[in-house]
C-alpha cells in the first residue's frame, strides 16, 4: 500500500489584485512634498533678476548711520543733537559716503527720525517715494530740541532711518 500524502492548496496572489500599502502611500506623499519644496525654493529665483538687488546701497546706509551717529552725537553714546544736523551745510550731508561724477550725484540720501508711534518726526536729504533703495536704523536719543521747530517726541528714543538709493 502506498500513501499518499495529502494535497496541499497553495493560493497566490498575483500583484495586479494587491491593494496600497503603507511604505507605498509614505513614498508617494514624501515625493510629492519635495517636489512642492523644490518648486517654492525655485520659483522666487525666477523673479530675483527682475527685482532690484539692495544689497551694496544696505551696507552703504550702515555706513552712513553709523558715519551720523558719530559725526552729529552730543557727546553721549546715540544721543543726536538734530539742530546740528539740520544747519549743517547740505553738501557736508551727501559727502557722508555718497558716490557722485563731481558735478552729478550718482546716489540719493533720506535721513529721517522716527518716534515710536512712527511719525516722522525730523528729516533731510531727498524726498523717499517708496522706491527700492537700501536702510539702515540705529535706535537713538535726541538732544538739543528746542532749536527744532515744532519740537521732536522722542520719548524715550527714536529711530534713525537712513535711506540710500
Amino acid at each position: 500500500m502506498t500513501r499518499r500524502r495529502p494535497r496541499t492548496v497553495s493560493v497566490s496572489i498575483s500583484r495586479d489584485s494587491r491593494g496600497q500599502t503603507t511604505q507605498d502611500f509614505a513614498v508617494g506623499i514624501g515625493v510629492f512634498l519635495l517636489a512642492v519644496a523644490f518648486v517654492f525654493s525655485f520659483v522666487p529665483s525666477l523673479i530675483t533678476p527682475f527685482s532690484a538687488s539692495t544689497a551694496p546701497e544696505s551696507a552703504q546706509a550702515d555706513r552712513i548711520a553709523g558715519e551720523i551717529v558719530t559725526e552729529y552725537s552730543s557727546g553721549e553714546p546715540n544721543d543726536l543733537d538734530l539742530a546740528a544736523l539740520e544747519d549743517d551745510d547740505p553738501d557736508e550731508l551727501e559727502k557722508l559716503g555718497l558716490r557722485d561724477t563731481g558735478s552729478v550725484r550718482i546716489d540719493r540720501i533720506n535721513v529721517t527720525v522716527v518716534n515710536a508711534t512712527r511719525d516722522p518726526q525730523f528729516g533731510v536729504g531727498d524726498e523717499y517715494r517708496g522706491q527700492s533703495a537700501g536702510s539702515a536704523t540705529r535706535i537713538v536719543t535726541v538732544s538739543n530740541t528746542s532749536a527744532m521747530p515744532g519740537g521732536v517726541d522722542c520719548d524715550p528714543a527714536c529711530r534713525l532711518v537712513v535711506r540710500v538709493w
